[in-house]
């Protein structure tokens, strides 16, 4: 997913958008939910193929988790989708945002476009798994020499949604309607310079043909096998900051020739919690500061010229990010000035991605899809989560449904979170994610056949 922060990695990496924590559900908190619902063809379809499409979609999952790339650089990723779409027969599309791969699937029969979304890259996480497939895969990063790792599980979102492909597109006779599959690189963020994700993807024209509809997916390890989603404000938005803080270096047995910028970045970091402590009404309006870098210096007994503070922002509306704007760049600049030294300060320094919204009518209308697909193990009552997903940005466009999927192990409770190097999918838990798909176009295109 794509969360706008630095990283809840176990290092010291940032990357804009932070696919991170999700929410946790405890399973008896779901509701068992009566999950007869009207049959259909492509339902029918699907019980009878379950088990031979899931030994598929099994193995290309180990595949894509086994050979993992950084946003914007998913070029062996997207080769591999396309062959697989390629080798279905649909009209395949590549190069879009640089390395992002579309194709069309055409129903026999007349109904809406409904957009399937899945994100294709990995993290800047060296893997510390004992799977058998476990990626090996190191990259630079951001001057450094990182391991790479499908440590958010978008090896599953891939996985998933070619199991979808290959089911729809050989039962085009019951599809009334089109699908438009999107696999979207740089969800975790552009490198810092570029643009990339769900944004570019949309300004290259992939909606020129416009989706009734956009249906997204993201795993967790929260509960085995069952599915939540929230309406409305689902996720927040997020952004990046970065505060340069410049002074005067010095020997370190002599501070008082200095103007030092260390200890300016010291208060200024803890100055910024008081924002959200006593500057918002955090009642109705939750967010978050954090910051994840602190660099400066370069020997023990040096104070250094400069410093620098990134972190992430997380808020649930606009006017509430204005003010954190305003209050951090207020306490930045008076703290460096109390210090002797000059502090600027950057939003938005990766990009950024607004609230991801799904659709009321859509969650009313469609839960009873995720409640079949889960075999009644499906929650709505769940909070919104302070992660951000740049799905936000095809949801802003055409009403939008984002779901969650939990693929820890079966009784497992707590298990490694999402952008961790331990982070494990099961594959018993991703059937529920391709009836999950199949259920929606199957009830959105019954109830939209005059589209």
């Amino acid at each position: 997913m794509k969360i706008l922060n630095t990283f809840l990695l176990l290092s010291t990496f940032s990357f804009l958008p932070l696919s991170a924590q999700l929410m946790s559900v405890n399973p008896s908190d779901l509701v068992a939910s009566n999950t007869e619902t009207a049959s259909s063809p492509l339902k029918e379809a699907l019980s009878q193929d379950i088990d031979g499409l899931m030994s598929k979609v099994v193995k290309w999952r180990h595949h894509f988790h086994q050979y993992p790339e950084l946003g914007n650089r998913e070029f062996k990723t997207s080769k591999y989708i396309a062959e697989i779409l390629t080798d279905l027969g649909l009209e395949v599309q590549t190069e879009i945002a640089y390395t992002g791969v579309t194709a069309y699937i055409r129903g026999e029969h007349p109904g809406p476009l409904m957009a399937l979304r899945a994100d294709i890259d990995g993290l800047p996480v060296t893997e510390m798994t004992d799977l058998p497939y476990a990626s090996k895969e190191t990259t630079m990063y951001q001057g450094n020499e990182v391991g790479v790792m499908h440590a958010c599980g978008h090896d599953a979102h891939i996985a998933v949604m070619l199991g979808v492909a290959d089911f729809l597109s050989r039962n085009t006779k019951n599809l009334h309607g089109d699908i438009l599959l999107i696999f979207q690189p740089a969800e975790e963020g552009a490198p810092e310079g570029e643009e990339g994700g769900a944004e570019l993807m949309l300004k290259e024209g992939i909606f020129e043909e416009r989706p009734d509809v956009v249906f997204g997916m993201h795993v967790t390890n929260s509960y085995h096998g069952a599915v939540a989603v929230k309406a409305g404000p689902a996720m927040a938005s997020a952004e990046a900051f970065r505060i340069n803080i410049k002074g005067k270096q010095s020997h370190g047995s002599t501070p008082w020739a200095s103007n030092d910028p260390v200890m300016a970045a010291f208060d200024i970091g803890t100055s910024l919690q008081t924002i959200i402590s006593r500057r918002i009404d955090i009642r109705d309006n939750p967010a978050v500061i954090s910051v994840g870098i602190v660099k400066a210096g370069s020997r023990n007994n040096i104070i250094p010229e400069s410093a620098m503070l990134e972190g992430t922002i997380r808020t649930f509306d606009n006017d509430v990010l204005e003010l954190i704007h305003q209050e951090m760049t207020t306490i930045s600049t008076n703290i460096a000035k109390a210090h002797n030294v000059e502090a600027s300060v950057d939003f938005a320094i990766y990009g950024s991605y607004p609230v991801t919204v799904n659709d009321p009518d859509l969650v009313k209308n469609y839960s009873k899809s995720l409640i079949e697909a889960s075999n009644g193990m499906f929650s709505s009552d769940i909070l919104a989560s302070t992660g951000a997903e740049d799905f936000a940005f095809f949801a802003n466009e055409v009403p939008g449904l984002y779901f969650w999927l939990g693929v820890n192990a079966k009784d497992v409770i707590s298990a490694p979170g999402n952008h961790t190097p331990y982070f494990v999918v099961h594959d018993s838990a991703l059937d529920a994610g391709v009836k999950s798909f199949v259920n929606l176009v199957s009830d959105y295109s019954d109830d939209h056949l005059n589209n």
